[in-house]
C-alpha cells in the first residue's frame, strides 16, 4: 500500500514518475485577525465548553481558542475560511508556492488580514516539539495522518482534534463542521458549506457534458507499470468528484468495500476492468503521460482507448482536488473542472 505522505514526498523531490497526490469572515473577524495574526476571531465564548469526539480520543475546549496550530494540509484553509488565521501550519510542498503555502490560502489571507502562519515540515510526521514552541491553545488535525502516539503527546500541549474515522479520510464538509464547532462558530461553518456548495452547483450548470459521467482517480508509478493504485471512497479525490455530480464507477465502489485506507492496488492485468468514462491521474509531463497510456497492459483501460482521460501535469490544479477545501474548490472550478469537461466530451 502506498502511503499518502509518500506521494507528496515523491513529487516534492521532483521524481519522474506520476504522483497520486468560500466564504469570507465577518468584518469583526477581519479586524481581529489583522491585528493579531492568530485565531483571535474565534467565537466569543457562547456554547463553551465544547467536547468533540474523534477517532483518537476527545477534544475538550473550555473557551474559544486564540492560538491555533494545524496538522494536515486542509485544516488551515478551513480555519481561514472561517476568518481565523492559524499561527502555524504544515508546509505545502505539492502544489504549493515559494512561501510553502498555496495561492488560494494567500489570497484569502490578504482579504481577511493578519500575519501568515509559520510553515513547518511534517514530512516525517507531526513534529511535536516544534508544535509546542508555538504555544497553541488548540491543535486542529481533522484531515491529517496523526498517529495515536503523536496525538497523545500533542494533547499534553493543547486540546487536539483529529479525524473522525480514518487518516486523511475526512470530507471538507465534515472538517468544516468540526472546526467550526471547536471555534464556537457553528453558524459560520454552515454558511461556508452552503456557499461553497452553491458555487459547485453553479459551475456544474456550465458543464452539462459531465452529467451522468463516471470518473475514477488513480495513480501510476511510471517506473513500474505492473499495478494500478485506485483511490477509494475514503479519499477526498473521489469525494470531490462526487461533489461535482460525477458517478463513482463500479470498480472503485468494489475496491472501497471494507477498505480502511485511502487507496488499494489492482494488477495492471485487470486494466480492461476499469469501467470509468473518465480516468484522472497525475503525471509529471507529456512524456510520462504517453509512457503510461501506451503501456501494453494499461492501454487496455477503456478511457485510454477513447482518449477520455485527464493527465494532470499542473500540480496546483491537482492539489485543489487532492485535499479540497472551501478555499481550493473555487480554484478547482476554474482550473480543474474545465479540463475534466474536455475529457468528458471524448467519453
Amino acid at each position: 500500500m502506498i502511503n499518502r505522505r509518500g506521494f507528496f514526498a515523491i513529487a516534492a523531490a521532483g521524481a519522474t514518475s506520476a504522483l497520486a497526490a468560500c466564504s469570507t469572515g465577518s468584518s469583526s473577524d477581519k479586524a481581529s485577525s489583522a491585528t493579531s495574526g492568530s485565531a483571535g476571531s474565534a467565537g466569543s465564548g457562547a456554547g463553551f465548553p465544547v467536547t468533540i469526539k474523534h477517532a483518537l480520543g476527545t477534544a475538550k475546549l473550555e473557551k474559544a481558542p486564540t492560538k491555533v496550530v494545524t496538522a494536515g494540509w486542509s485544516d488551515a484553509d478551513i480555519l481561514l475560511a472561517l476568518g481565523v488565521v492559524p499561527v502555524a501550519a504544515p508546509a505545502i510542498t505539492w502544489g504549493g508556492n515559494a512561501a510553502k503555502s498555496s495561492d488560494w490560502f494567500d489570497a484569502k489571507l490578504k482579504e481577511v488580514g493578519g500575519k501568515a502562519p509559520e510553515r513547518y515540515s511534517d514530512a516525517d510526521g507531526t513534529p511535536v516539539d516544534k508544535v509546542a514552541q508555538y504555544q497553541p491553545d488548540f491543535i486542529s488535525g481533522t484531515n491529517s495522518g496523526l498517529k495515536q502516539a503523536e496525538y497523545d503527546k500533542l494533547t499534553k500541549i493543547a486540546p487536539t482534534l483529529a479525524y473522525p474515522t480514518y487518516p486523511y479520510g475526512t470530507s471538507w464538509q465534515e472538517s468544516t463542521k468540526m472546526i467550526a464547532e471547536a471555534l464556537g462558530k457553528k453558524d459560520e461553518g454552515e454558511k461556508v458549506i452552503s456557499d461553497t456548495q452553491a458555487k459547485v452547483k453553479a459551475a456544474l450548470d456550465k458543464h452539462p457534458e459531465l452529467k451522468g459521467k463516471s470518473v475514477a482517480w488513480v495513480y501510476f508509478d511510471a517506473a513500474k507499470l505492473n499495478s494500478i493504485t485506485v483511490y477509494t471512497l475514503n479519499d477526498n479525490r473521489p469525494r470531490g468528484l462526487a461533489d461535482f455530480g460525477l458517478k463513482t464507477p463500479s470498480f472503485v465502489t468494489k475496491a472501497s468495500q471494507g477498505a480502511k485506507t485511502f487507496s488499494t492496488e489492482l494488477s495492471a492485468e485487470k486494466a480492461s476492468e476499469l469501467d470509468a468514462d473518465i480516468v484522472v491521474f497525475d503525471a509529471v509531463d507529456a512524456k510520462t503521460t504517453k509512457k503510461i497510456t501506451s503501456d501494453k497492459l494499461l492501454s487496455q483501460i477503456p478511457a485510454f482507448k477513447k482518449g477520455s482521460y485527464l493527465a494532470l501535469t499542473d500540480q496546483k490544479a491537482s492539489e485543489t482536488m487532492a485535499s479540497p477545501t472551501p478555499l481550493s474548490i473555487p480554484v478547482a472550478i476554474d482550473t480543474f473542472l474545465p479540463k475534466l469537461a474536455e475529457a468528458a466530451k471524448k467519453a
